[in-house]
């Protein structure tokens, strides 16, 4: 597992809020390769490390920050303005919120080039410097966004520091080597720990076991949007020994390798008929049980902007993307074929089986915001349940 004292989810009383801050406090986002980006830090102050990595869009900051994906990572807005619609009141009543795809901030850090002073939104209860100071997440702003991504996109994935002036940690954060989300089993961190029932509130409805490897909520809600109970369990879960009409393998962070005891469970699903479906992170488990390889790619996918085409028919759907790593679909196995590929690098978007209902791709059908594209996979797995 990761060093603990890298968890910015550990609630320490040393942890100030920037925001509440009379004075100004310097930041510092420092690339490994010795690129520095100096501004001011809001949110906690605390200075952290992991992977730098940037998303696009222009709304969607409270889904990207509690998407279970960014875990381990400083996430930048390629966006100019953050903060301008708040935060949503939370629902402690209520798993799957619309507006949040966890219970909490999984990003190390939020990197953007301006903060707004002020909110306005019928629905937010707060400022985004006062939710992230709020779990104990720095920030920075003043970064010029537009050359950082530029120089992830020429360098490609870069792990970096984040350094606050005043921040009781910055020397330890200083000392150490940068937190690699890709260096142990970071989907252990975000899976629930026991299963959990998501019903639908209909008789008769189908149900669908979701293993939760980071599981974004607009999954679920997908799902309940079309009918069906949703059983949520742990990554490690025997869930070949559920009753149930359909499997899906969600998202996630990290390394699939990192995931033996999940991929030696979906080995033992392919020996039955029973569909099943992966996203993300499920894209690359199913296809390492099929007998594919993967891969980290130089430079991510990330936004809501990827084209990606079907095999075949050229048809293309714009989707949203948050992944490292990626399948080696040009290796099928028997039995296996590539179903969608990236219209950008030709890289892998899909696999699929030739004759069972096994499918999975490496886009978000569920994106929320969106696009939404591609959402009617979830009626194809559906249909084949029923």
């Amino acid at each position: 597992m990761g060093d603990p004292t890298l968890n910015h989810h550990d609630t320490h009383p040393a942890v100030r809020d920037v925001a509440s801050d009379s004075r100004s406090v310097k930041a510092i986002l420092e690339l490994e390769d010795g690129v520095r980006f100096e501004g001011k830090a809001f949110g906690a102050l605390k200075s952290i490390s992991g992977e730098v990595v940037f998303a696009t869009g222009l709304v969607g900051y409270p889904e990207s920050l509690t998407d279970p994906s960014y875990r381990g990572q400083l996430l930048t807005l390629t966006y100019p303005l953050a903060g301008n619609y708040g935060v949503p009141e939370r629902d402690p009543n209520n798993p799957i919120q619309d507006g949040f795809e966890s219970s909490r901030i999984q990003a190390q850090a939020l990197i953007v080039q301006r903060l707004s002073q002020d909110y306005s939104h019928w629905k937010s209860s707060q400022s985004l410097s006062d939710w992230l100071a709020s779990e104990g997440v720095p920030g920075i702003e003043g970064v010029d966004v537009r050359a950082l991504t530029r120089h992830l996109r020429q360098f490609g994935t870069i792990k970096g520091r984040l350094l606050l002036e005043g921040s009781d940690n910055r020397e330890q954060v200083l000392s150490e080597p940068c937190h690699d989300p890709g260096s142990y089993n970071v989907v252990a961190e975000v899976s629930c720990s026991e299963p959990i029932l998501h019903s639908c509130g209909k008789d008769g409805a189908p149900r669908v076991v979701l293993v939760d490897c980071g599981a974004k909520t607009s999954i679920i809600r997908c799902l309940h949007a079309r009918g069906a109970d949703v059983l949520q369990v742990p990554w490690n879960h025997d869930f070949v020994a559920e009753k149930a009409d359909a499997v899906l393998l969600s998202n996630g962070p990290g390394d699939p390798k990192m995931t033996g005891d999940t991929i030696e469970m979906v080995r033992r699903a392919l020996a039955e008929d029973r569909p099943l479906m992966g996203i993300c992170l499920g894209n690359q488990l199913l296809s390492l049980a099929a007998g594919f390889d993967t891969y980290k790619l130089d430079f991510g996918h990330r936004g809501q902007n990827q084209p990606c085409y079907e095999v075949g028919s050229r048809r293309c759907y714009v989707t949203s993307q948050n992944h490292g790593y990626a399948v080696d679909g040009e290796k099928a196995p028997a039995g296996w074929q590539e179903w969608y590929r990236n219209a950008n690098d030709g890289s892998n978007e899909g696999v699929r089986h030739s004759s069972k209902p096994f499918f999975s791709v490496q886009f978000h059908p569920e994106a929320n915001p969106g696009p939404r594209d591609a959402e009617g996979l979830f009626d194809l797995l559906l249909e084949f349940a029923r």
